[in-house]
């Protein structure tokens, strides 16, 4: 498959563009967004004097009020479930499959599923 460039445009032209000058108009609108920079307070000369923060600096706020104690145990939140058991009771003889990848479980004591199921795929 081949691709296609948008129309006028190359890969293969390697003209040089000669760079157009800084016109009064340019000047006068970087004076102007330096002005509303500094307006905002965000100009690059303002945000180099601010003192830079640490960033991952966890503030103390215990150094202009009380602390009152505090304990460090946590509280349960319910009792704990009972985990499942296999019990022994019944035996999983394998796995049956039915229409369309529908995984079935075949145990000992229902075999007549297995035959059912066997039948079925076949009918």
């Amino acid at each position: 498959m081949t691709m296609h460039l948008v129309r006028g445009m190359s890969t293969t032209n390697t003209k040089k563009r000669k760079a157009k000058g800084i016109t009064a108009a340019d000047r006068k609108a970087k004076v102007e967004h330096d002005k509303w920079l500094r307006k905002m307070g965000v100009h690059p000369e303002q945000l180099a004097k601010r003192q830079k923060v640490a960033v991952n600096e966890i503030p103390d706020y215990t150094k202009d009020r009380r602390s009152l104690p505090t304990s460090d145990r946590i509280c349960g939140n319910g009792t704990k479930k009972e985990g499942n058991v296999y019990s022994g009771e019944r035996q999983l003889l394998g796995v049956a499959t039915m229409h369309k990848s529908n995984m079935v479980p075949i145990f000992a004591d229902k075999k007549e599923d297995a035959k059912d199921i066997a039948q079925m795929r076949r009918n």
